[in-house]
């Protein structure tokens, strides 16, 4: 050491001390930056805060309302030129490959961090996979037994259902004016989409059986996602596995029999796996508009993107679904920016009432540092009383 010194002299020594301090700043600043970034993706917390932060409800309603628009193109392709009319087998395929995308994210690390098992009991995770996979069997099954025009009604009617079901199960109570502002739309939306009611008796009882399962569903995710630090890919990580089986349950009651005999080409193979691929982005995206938002306004945008594919195919490709249907499609969208407006003002004014319940606090923070900078400057001065 007694050479080294006499060899770098004592500036020699002081740059050799400075570099070994800015070392050390820049390697707390990497230690730092590493925990925070595994904060972010080992953590439920840190988890959720990046997912709130990189996803707020105008990307993640958007994200929804374009993922559902693609997968109704390929489940046309589908169900139609494909021919594969096996609803609840289908979405057992979309959920087993939503699985099989998941496990491939949580061996990579991708995979966001659950909260502790203790936070939320098995129970509320199992009843969260079954409906799951109600809702979704029995909207397809509904589909296939129903009119459109009759489909469109039972989905209406999942509105009221899901206003009712939270005040029964949270208290949560709707202002007049979204209640008004909601009827408008279902109205509307009736008006533009229901054309014909003919049904049958068992494609009445799928319908009507429907409508429960997919308003609790919505209310579960929803809540699930704002109360606790459930991530949307965390929560479908947890539940994937319940709905996949309660779907092999339902396949062989709902599902028409010769799913197995049915033409497995590469060219009917590839359709099915574009449409599984959408339908996973379709569940994340439907979560994601869960958590960001709320279930009345996730119904709400699906009614929304209904009306925009019916303008939007009489503006651009000359389809006349008629006056009265347009006009509904108008007042449903109309009804749609009111609710929208609602929504936003009341966010403002929770947002006021938080930093106003901060500001006290801040007030008294900061009275004590004037109050020492006062008795500095004049120390004759006399404190009120």
């Amino acid at each position: 050491m007694g050479v080294w010194e006499s060899i770098l002299g004592k500036d020699g020594r002081r740059f050799v001390k400075r570099k070994d301090s800015d070392a050390g700043e820049h390697g707390r600043a990497l230690e730092e930056l590493r925990s925070s970034m595994y904060s972010d993706f080992h953590t439920s917390e840190g988890a959720k805060r990046q997912q709130q932060r990189l996803c707020g409800p105008f990307v993640a309603m958007t994200f929804n309302f374009i993922v559902a628009v693609g997968i109704i193109m390929a489940n046309k392709v589908v169900m139609g030129k494909v021919g594969f009319n096996f609803p609840v087998a289908l979405s057992l395929i979309h959920y087993v490959t939503s699985w099989f995308l998941m496990a491939i994210f949580k061996a990579l690390s991708l995979l966001p961090a659950a909260p502790p098992s203790k936070a939320t009991p098995f129970s509320s995770l199992f009843v969260l996979g079954v409906v799951m996979a109600l809702a979704t069997g029995l909207a397809n099954v509904s589909l296939q037994h129903n009119s459109v025009g009759f489909y469109q009604m039972a989905k209406i009617a999942v509105t009221p259902t899901i206003v009712l079901a939270e005040f029964m199960l949270f208290s949560k109570k709707v202002s007049l004016q979204k209640v008004i502002t909601l009827g408008i739309v279902s109205v509307g939306v009736a008006v533009a989409t229901v054309t014909d009611l003919e049904f049958n008796f068992f494609g009445a009882c799928v319908a009507l059986a429907w409508i429960v399962p997919s308003a609790v569903n919505k209310i579960l995710w929803s809540n699930m996602q704002q109360t606790g630090n459930w991530t949307a890919l965390a929560l479908m990580w947890k539940t994937s596995p319940i709905t996949i089986f309660f779907f092999m349950v339902l396949m062989p009651l709902l599902d028409p029999p010769g799913v197995l005999s049915f033409g497995w080409n590469w060219n009917n193979v590839a359709a099915i796996i574009i449409s599984a691929l959408f339908g996973f982005l379709l569940q994340w995206s439907g979560a994601l508009a869960l958590g960001a938002t709320s279930a009345t306004s996730h119904v709400v945008l699906g009614q929304f993107k209904t009306c925009v594919i019916m303008l939007g195919g009489y503006i651009f490709f000359k389809s006349d679904p008629g006056m009265v249907s347009l006009f509904g499609a108008v007042v449903a969208l109309c009804g749609m920016s009111f609710y929208t407006y609602l929504n936003l003002r009341d966010s403002k004014e929770s947002s006021a009432g938080a930093i106003k319940q901060l500001l006290p606090k801040q007030n008294s923070f900061s009275l004590k540092p004037k109050t020492i900078i006062d008795e500095e400057d004049n120390t004759d001065a006399i404190n009120p009383v």
